[in-house]
């Protein structure tokens, strides 16, 4: 399936692909947390966007946990991205604020990915990602990945959303009566590709109460 893409300048201001042509470049990490099928298949969706670059960081337990949790290997998700980079190369093009790039997902994102982006730790290439996306003022969508959440958790979180960083953990919505696993999966990648300014048709959207 291929999507139409639309940059939304109302929602999505610090996202201005026309700087560089029409192309949006995306650095997709998945860490170990459990919902790696998150972030594969919102790499499934980028790679039908013709506009679309993605920059791919898998962390050592996000391989783990896409090998524990689905069926794909890792190369097969490593070949849905444009570019793929080892998550201990801090030397790595987007590990710089002079790469441009428009915008970062965590899909899904640890505690202990989100408690080092929190204090700049910058330990891996997908914290100093994020940690560069941070001080560019690009955005940053983060999929929380735990429960229950303890204080910790919630004061890493809302110390990064006062940054500006988009906190969407995956929550299933059910006013759209899914009927699979693949309705729930679905309904979070879109939305979470919605915070790109995206249009994607097969989203089912609120239309109120009649």
């Amino acid at each position: 399936m291929v999507f139409s893409i639309y940059f939304f300048e109302k929602y999505n201001k610090n996202i201005d692909s026309t700087k560089r042509g029409t192309t949006l470049k995306v650095i997709v990490a998945i860490t170990g947390a459990t919902g790696s099928i998150f972030g594969i298949r919102i790499l499934e969706i980028l790679k039908t966007i013709k506009e679309v670059e993605t920059h791919l960081i898998l962390s050592k337990w996000g391989r783990k946990t896409i090998e524990s949790e689905t069926s794909h290997t890792i190369e097969e998700v490593e070949l849905l991205a444009d570019y793929t980079y080892d998550t201990a190369n801090l030397g790595a093009r987007i590990s710089s604020g002079s790469f441009q790039v428009d915008a970062m997902i965590i899909a899904p994102c640890s505690m202990k990915t989100l408690a080092s982006i929190r204090m700049g730790f910058a330990d891996n290439l997908v914290s100093r990602a994020a940690d560069v996306i941070l001080k560019e003022r690009k955005k940053l969508i983060l999929l929380t990945r735990e429960t229950p959440l303890n204080t910790i958790h919630l004061e890493n979180m809302l110390a990064l959303s006062r940054m500006g960083t988009i906190m969407l953990p995956p929550m299933p919505a059910f006013y759209n009566h899914p009927k699979t696993i693949d309705d729930l999966v679905n309904h979070i990648a879109y939305r979470t590709v919605d915070q790109l300014g995206i249009i994607l048709p097969d989203l089912k959207r609120w239309n109120g109460l009649e």
